[in-house]
């Protein structure tokens, strides 16, 4: 009997059954959301402080763009600002220098040419050289007609003109004396002079038109004062005016008050 009941089988206990439901603990939910968040928090943190602050104004723009709110373009305080470059100065060294070796060539070809001693070579402080020429050499007293005898001596001076990297002006100018007879003034006469030189050198093929401009400015500009005969035939005189640099009018585009086109 002993035995039976030692080999009788034992009933099995059972785990009382729990009532927890499925998958983490909503604490844990709770709390894993707020960690996320946190970390999500330090890192934008993060990524603030080690942005530049034009680029956080622009991105904070963009997203208020993003969800319809109004704002203001994002302020640009970091701009670069823009240094203008000098200007070039009208009188710059490099065409002073050009300006010293054309003189001195023109200067050179004028001994060694035939042209009159009476043809005056001239340098201003700046680019400028001035051939200078006494009316009676080109003109009859009172006349804008060019005399034979100075068809030498404008070609020559073409024949120095024409290489030279420059651009040619031809200024006519007078006494102050009143011209009787004719029906015209000084400033009228010292134009057709004026036009009547560029008018050779255009016919005779001697010098292209897009080089040069006629100018007359009459008794306005003498050299010297006009209380001599002597004075008085020197300020009776046709400049050419040579400029290494394009701002002295010449051209369609960039002609002043006064210059005669042929």
């Amino acid at each position: 009997m002993a035995d039976e009941k030692k080999q009788a089988p034992q009933e099995e206990k059972k785990c009382p059954k729990c009532d927890c439901s499925g998958g983490a603990p909503a604490w844990m939910v709770t709390f894993s959301d707020l960690v996320t968040l946190l970390l999500t928090f330090f890192v934008l943190l993060l990524s603030m402080a080690n942005m530049e602050e034009v680029k956080f104004a622009e991105a904070s723009a963009s997203i208020r763009n993003a969800f319809g709110a109004y704002s203001r373009p994002a302020p640009n305080k970091f701009s670069i600002p823009i240094i203008p470059s000098p200007p070039i100065s009208k009188f710059s060294p490099i065409q002073n220098e050009m300006a010293s070796k054309i003189y001195k060539r023109i200067q050179s070809q004028l001994k060694s040419d035939n042209i009159p001693e009476d043809v005056e070579l001239i340098k201003k402080e700046d680019d400028t050289i001035i051939l200078r020429i006494n009316d009676s050499i080109l003109f009859q007293q009172v006349s804008a007609i060019l005399s034979p005898t100075a068809y030498p001596t404008l070609r020559g001076l073409a024949d120095i003109i024409r290489p030279l990297p420059m651009r040619l002006r031809i200024e006519g100018h007078t006494d102050n004396t009143p011209v009787s007879k004719r029906k015209i003034s000084n400033w009228n006469l010292s134009v057709d002079r004026a036009v009547a030189v560029m008018r050779f050198f255009k016919k005779s093929a001697l010098l292209p038109l897009d080089r040069m401009a006629a100018i007359g400015y009459g008794p306005d500009r003498p050299i010297v004062p006009n209380n001599s005969v002597e004075n008085k035939a020197k300020n009776r005189r046709v400049d050419f005016v040579l400029r290494t640099n394009n701002t002295i009018g010449l051209g369609p585009k960039g002609a002043k008050a006064g210059e005669l086109p042929l």
